[in-house]
């Protein structure tokens, strides 16, 4: 009996290079809102910081002086309200949740090949540092989808037979090729993004202090050597031999993985509603700053939508928006991932099946042309 049909998700039916359109477009019109709600009140921040005249202490420092003071200066100005600690707080619960499952796919067997996918630090370094939403959209997206592409591609031209054989750990053919590479990765995610990215973020938040946003622009290193740090302290506790680990299959280890930057976003959303209901304490410099932010947010939000609807379809990022009115951003890529990750093996499965059915009917025709070409005996 044949099985149901799944409407492909775009990934399954358009090129790369069609696929990649759309963020080419988005990381345009991501240049083009900047500039139109551009404000020169940012623009006097590093003029003031390429003369020295602020945060002398760090603007001093040759060549780089000037930019962190800027960043530094930014990112003071953009916290210097009531109004703005909230959306700052609902826009960083957001990255946290952005930052999860990322390092949940630095840490899949199958993304191994991918050099940009499975080492993020150094495009969430130039994401934090100097290029925003545009590194999601020029970068980021491009490396999944680049990925995505090549599995499906090898998978297509080798057949059946190859990925039936393969390897379990095979990271374009093999049925554990969904897993983490280590089951250690469980407790090095959840506790590097919480050490590496939340609690700075959260310093910053309450401080506002030039030393911690200093510190905090580096959070991507800082996880990334949590996370390193963690991951090679569990495996030499361990005595059981190393093994892969599918995440989505344990309900323990996604609330473990996951529950985190879920109350951080639960609890910023609705700090940040509240804050919506009172009075506006906002400066020109404060306005000026955060606009610049909230901007690149939206940009990053279509993107990640966009990601999620290349290789799922319309339902995953359904799931996103829908988690995310009650419970804020950051919740709601996460629930979205969890969801992602099914989508994607029943995709995979489909894809077998088809296969298999197309074998068969081959087959089948096959037969029923040889039983009509075979003469008759008398």
């Amino acid at each position: 009996m044949a099985s149901s049909k799944r409407w492909p998700a775009p990934i399954h039916v358009f090129s790369y290079r069609a696929l990649l359109v759309v963020p080419i477009i988005l990381a345009i019109a991501t240049f083009a809102s900047l500039f139109i709600h551009s404000d020169v009140n940012v623009a006097l921040l590093y003029s003031q910081c390429d003369a020295r005249a602020r945060l002398p202490a760090v603007s001093k420092v040759p060549v780089f002086g000037p930019p962190v003071c800027f960043a530094v200066s930014f990112f003071q100005s953009a916290l210097d309200s009531m109004r703005t600690f909230a959306s700052m707080s609902a826009i960083l619960s957001f990255i946290a949740g952005l930052m999860t499952v990322t390092t949940i796919e630095a840490a899949r067997v199958c993304n191994a090949p991918n050099v940009v996918i499975a080492n993020p630090t150094g495009p969430w370094l130039v994401f934090n540092l100097i290029g925003g939403a545009v590194v999601w959209q020029l970068v980021i997206l491009p490396a999944f989808f680049h990925r995505s592409r090549s599995i499906l591609l090898a998978r297509k031209k080798a057949g059946q037979e190859a990925v039936e054989s393969a390897a379990s750990k095979d990271p374009d053919f093999g049925k554990d090729s969904r897993h983490l590479v280590v089951d250690a990765e469980i407790i090095a995610i959840p506790v590097s993004v919480a050490w590496g990215f939340i609690l700075p973020s959260l310093l910053m938040l309450i401080y506002n202090s030039p030393v911690i946003i200093v510190i905090w622009l580096f959070f991507p290193v800082w996880v990334s050597l949590i996370r390193q740090a963690v991951r090679w302290a569990v495996l030499r506790v361990q005595k059981r031999q190393h093994r892969s680990f599918h995440l989505e299959s344990h309900t323990t280890s996604l609330l473990l993985v996951y529950l985190t930057p879920i109350l951080c976003s639960a609890v910023s959303h609705v700090y940040f509603i509240w804050s919506l209901f009172q009075w506006d304490d906002r400066k020109e410099m404060t306005r000026a700053t955060v606009k610049f932010v909230e901007i690149d947010m939206f940009f990053i939000s279509l993107t990640v939508l966009y990601w999620l609807f290349v290789e799922t379809g319309w339902k995953v990022p359904l799931v996103a928006i829908l988690g995310t009115i009650p419970l804020g951003p950051g919740a709601g890529i996460c629930i979205a991932w969890i969801y992602r990750d099914t989508e994607i093996r029943e995709s995979l499965k489909q894809w077998l099946s088809d296969v298999v059915g197309n074998q068969e009917e081959a087959n089948e025709e096959g037969r029923a042309s040889d039983n009509e070409e075979t003469p008759l005996l008398h």
